[in-house]
């Protein structure tokens, strides 16, 4: 094959694949790291995750008490 049979596939398989992507109802950002009001929730999940870590010890040893 020659380099402009290759470039033509692979700017067929990109067009193919961004069309699909495009019209297949995805939710696609393609607008890169959000900041400000979009980034709002991983906020919460980061003040959530500390509190749910120290709750899987605690239920270790409620398990070897049970024994």
């Amino acid at each position: 094959m020659s380099n402009r049979s290759l470039i033509i596939l692979v700017l067929a398989l990109v067009a193919a694949t961004a069309y699909l992507l495009l019209k297949g109802d995805g939710d696609i950002d393609m607008g890169g790291e959000k900041h400000g009001a979009e980034a709002a929730h991983m906020e919460e999940a980061k003040k959530d995750a500390p509190a749910a870590a120290p709750a899987a010890p605690a239920a270790a040893p409620a398990a070897d008490a049970k024994k």
